[in-house]
């Protein structure tokens, strides 16, 4: 019975020792329940000020510069090409050989038409004699007028026949300066078709011919490019291997025409004061720019999103807490977005740091180095 009594207050002495020893820690967890909540630190991110600058749009191509005006140049008859003394790239001045023909069959020919002008004049003087003579005789009256007259008959067939021979002469002549090709003016060769032992036909171009008079590029330029407000005035051009020497150049024409593989139109920039060392052929980089109307623009960093479209996390700059305000994007470039709406000037807006917002969160500035 002794221990039956013993057992059950030993048990009840060991739970009030349990129950002393967790009663602080139990006090200690009940304060901390009750306590306030610990303030959270605001958090440090990139904010920018949204400020309305002007909207300068830059559009850049890749056009091919080429000669202002080209002429093709070709033999006026058809022959065997003896002789080329021209390369593509070559300056040449106004008269200079370009090339030759084969020319046998034309001296030949020059030659005759010599020797029938020598009898033709020949012929004409001793028509000329003879009526010189017959006239004498008649005022004395030792011949006819018959015979005078058939005299002076004789001078005017001598005198057509002179003419004839010295147009066949001329004829010949010219066929055998057309068997020499000279340059009509100064330029550049930009083009060869032509090679020694070439028949070529008459009027077979053989060579183009850059005139000295101007350099142009052409761009060829996508439609909807040209269906806008775009510039129609200055374009600054740069060579590819040397983007820092620029030079401006101008709106010349645009084809009426759409090209219906690609969707581009042609269009021509003429070069009025071109720098040292272009050549015809080499591709070049052409810029304009358009100046619209205000429009802020903001770092592509700022962008977040609703249900309802694009956002970004607004500060309040009294109180530095965020919230969401839906925008509205014009455009998209590199690096950056241009709003049409949903923001006014002055605006503070969260940029690096956005991606960890929730609304009403408090934050501060930072300065980003890159």
């Amino acid at each position: 019975m002794i221990g039956q009594v013993q057992k059950p207050r030993t048990v009840r002495r060991l739970m009030r020792h349990v129950a002393r020893s967790l009663m602080p820690g139990a006090v200690a967890l009940l304060a901390l329940g009750q306590g306030p909540a610990t303030a959270q630190e605001p958090l440090g991110v990139e904010i920018v000020t949204a400020h309305a600058t002007p909207d300068i749009r830059n559009y850049s191509l890749t056009g091919e510069l080429q000669p202002r005006e080209t002429l093709p140049v070709a033999f006026p008859a058809s022959g065997r090409i003896a002789e080329v003394r021209v390369e593509v790239g070559d300056q040449v001045a106004a008269g200079d050989l370009l090339a030759r023909m084969e020319s046998v069959q034309q001296e030949q020919a020059v030659r005759a038409a010599e020797a029938g002008l020598l009898t033709a004049e020949a012929d004409h003087r001793q028509a000329v004699a003879d009526l010189s003579r017959s006239e004498a005789l008649l005022e004395r009256g030792a011949t006819t007028r018959a015979a005078r007259d058939a005299a002076d008959d004789a001078l005017r067939v001598a005198e057509g026949t002179l003419a004839r021979a010295q147009a066949e002469l001329d004829q010949a002549r010219k066929a055998l300066a057309d068997t020499e090709l000279l340059a009509p003016a100064a330029a550049i060769v930009t083009q060869r078709n032509a090679e020694p032992g070439q028949v070529v036909g008459a009027a077979q171009p053989l060579f183009e011919l850059a005139l000295d008079t101007g350099i142009e590029a052409i761009f060829d330029v996508p439609e909807v490019l040209l269906t806008g407000d775009i510039p129609i005035g200055t374009v600054m051009l740069s060579r590819l291997d040397d983007p820092q020497v620029q030079f401006a150049g101008t709106v010349e024409r645009i084809s009426p025409l759409v090209d219906p593989a690609t969707g581009t139109v042609a269009v021509t920039i003429y070069i009025p004061d071109p720098p040292e060392g272009l050549n015809f052929g080499e591709a070049v980089r052409g810029t304009a720019s358009l100046v619209a109307s205000d429009r802020i623009t903001l770092p592509y960093t700022t962008i977040s999103a609703t249900a309802a479209g694009p956002a970004v996390w607004q500060v309040d700059p009294e109180t530095m807490r965020v919230r969401l305000t839906p925008i509205q994007i014009e455009r998209y470039e590199n690096g950056r977005i241009v709003l049409s709406g949903g923001l006014e000037e002055g605006a503070l807006v969260v940029a690096r740091g956005a991606q960890l917002m929730y609304p009403d969160r408090q934050v501060r500035k930072v300065e980003v180095t890159e």
